[in-house]
Formats: C-alpha cells, structure tokens, sequence
C-alpha cells in the first residue's frame, strides 16, 4: 500500500500493506471451476495466462515471473487458466447486540482483513449485512481483484447497525442468495436463543467451509456488577429484574464459556474452525498474531 492519504477509515495503510501479502488458508480446498489461485484438482498444465499476484511465502517459486523480478526488485506469481477459484462469503451480523463497545465496527474490519486477502489472491468475494428480520440481507456481490478494494471498503464503512436478525436465521436467509464453494466467514457475537445444527449444517452441504468469529465486548466477558439490576434485551426489549446479581455471575461465566465450547465443536464437526476475540483486542493482534497462530492465514 503506498505511502499518503488513508486509502479507508476501516483500517491504516500500514495494515493494509501487510494484509496485502497475506493468504488465507482453509483447510479444505473447496473451489469452483472457474479463474483462481487455487490448482484445480486434474492434472496438465495451461499456458493461457490470466494474471499476477504477490509472492507469499510458500508459493511455488517456478511460478514467480523474473522479468518482472529483474526491473522491480520484487516478486509476482503468475496464475493461469487452469487454477480455480475459491469463494470467500463474509457475513456481518448488524443486529442491536452488536452495537456495544465497538463490537460492529471490530467486525467491520475484520470483514474488511477477510475480504482484502480474497481479493488480493484473484478469489471471488461477497459481502452480506443482516441486521432487521423480514428485511433480506443487504449484498456486497461477488467481485474479484485488487481494483474492487474501494468498492469493498465502502460498502463495509456504510453499514448501519440495529435490528432483531438473529444469527441462525441471518446465515440461512444468506444461503438462499450465495452460490459457490469456499469458505464463509460469519462475524457476529453469537449471542442468541437459537440452534446452529441446521444453519451449520447448509453451510457445510453448500461446501462453505466454516470461519466462526465470535466478537464479544470487555463488559461480556468479564461483568463487574453487583447489586439489584433490570436486565432489557436490546433487540427485542423484554427486561428481567435481578437481585444481588452478583451471584450469578459464575452462571453467567459457565454459560458464556459454554456457548463458546459449543460452536468451536460445532465449527471442528463441520471441518471449520471457531475462535472468540474480544473487541477490545487490537486489531493488529487478531490480524498478525492470533489469526496466524491459529493456522487461519499465512
């Protein structure tokens, strides 16, 4: 990323830079047959040349182009036609619950990490926002490349959070307008009444693997609360009146840990994964030490 003005609000040109250079790495290949990254699964090789990306570490090096080496200084890998291309869905839940303590907005760029390091690797990414039940999730289409990185930045810096979408339900109401194979990143606090067998289940039968991050705020996952307390649920507005509530927070700590338990197995089941930040954590921590300690990315 070149050196002068914020090329987005989301995230620093230092960030981007390094986001740049990073892939993301699932652990099923699961591609369609289409332009790509990704080797597709037959054997042969192609000559039809379709375009550059930059070297990683771990790419091949006979695929490195040295003229371009030579007059740069810098390596490019070559991709050709026969590659095939994965898809990246990301899914941002913009209900109510996410508009505490910065949570949206740490999801906002996550969105963003997860979206740039598709586009920069020729992947297809797509972009869905789910926030008021009977509304249909509002859709970033498909696109790929380094030219569609404003058109993603901009659509992640206008979303607008509030609603009562619940999760489970956002990931179906998702599935019925995606098509492709890939992996589907789903960004949301997770905090809900419902079941994740069914909308687990259609992601992995539409061959999606599986990046649960969960974002939780300072205050959720460790409460410091004492006394008598009404509790309102700020989607849909029920209250719950506490005394010495205190007391309960050992509950609350084995049910919040136990949720968290729950989807990471749910994630592993599936062959994906699951990991919980808080919105607190810098993102240049989750980007360039929790994501590649975990094995997400390289």
């Amino acid at each position: 990323m070149p050196e002068g003005p914020q090329f987005t609000a989301l995230l620093d040109n230092a960030t981007l830079g390094r986001l740049e250079r990073m892939r993301l790495k699932p652990l099923r290949r699961l591609t369609n047959r289409s332009r790509g990254e990704h080797l597709a699964g037959k054997g042969g090789t192609s000559t039809e040349f379709n375009d550059y990306r930059d070297y990683v570490p771990g790419d091949d090096m006979k695929n490195v182009d040295w003229n371009i080496f030579s007059r740069l200084n810098r390596p490019y890998i070559k991709l050709y036609r026969h590659e095939e291309e994965m898809h990246v869905a990301i899914l941002i839940d913009a209900s109510s619950s996410m508009m505490f303590e910065g949570k949206l907005d740490r999801a906002r760029q996550l969105a963003a990490a997860f979206g740039l390091m598709g586009l920069m690797n020729v992947e297809r990414v797509s972009v869905y926002v789910c926030n008021h039940v009977g509304k249909e999730p509002l859709m970033m289409p498909p696109c790929t490349g380094r030219i569609n990185r404003r058109r993603l930045f901009d659509f992640l810096e206008k979303i607008e959070g509030g609603g009562d979408f619940p999760i489970e339900q956002a990931i179906e109401a998702m599935l019925r307008r995606h098509r492709g194979r890939g992996i589907a990143v789903v960004l949301s606090d997770f905090l809900t009444f419902g079941d994740f067998d069914k909308p687990f289940n259609l992601l992995f039968s539409s061959g999606l693997e599986i990046f649960g991050v969960q974002v939780l705020s300072p205050v959720e996952i460790n409460p410091e609360l004492t006394g008598d307390m009404r509790l309102v649920d700020c989607e849909n507005s029920t209250s719950l009146d506490v005394s010495s509530i205190g007391d309960l927070l050992g509950i609350y700590h084995e049910h919040r840990e136990a949720l968290e338990e729950e989807l990471a197995t749910q994630c592993r089941q599936r062959s994906g994964r699951f990991m919980s930040v808080s919105s607190k954590d810098s993102i240049e921590y989750i980007l360039f030490d929790l994501l590649r300690r975990k094995g997400w990315v390289r």
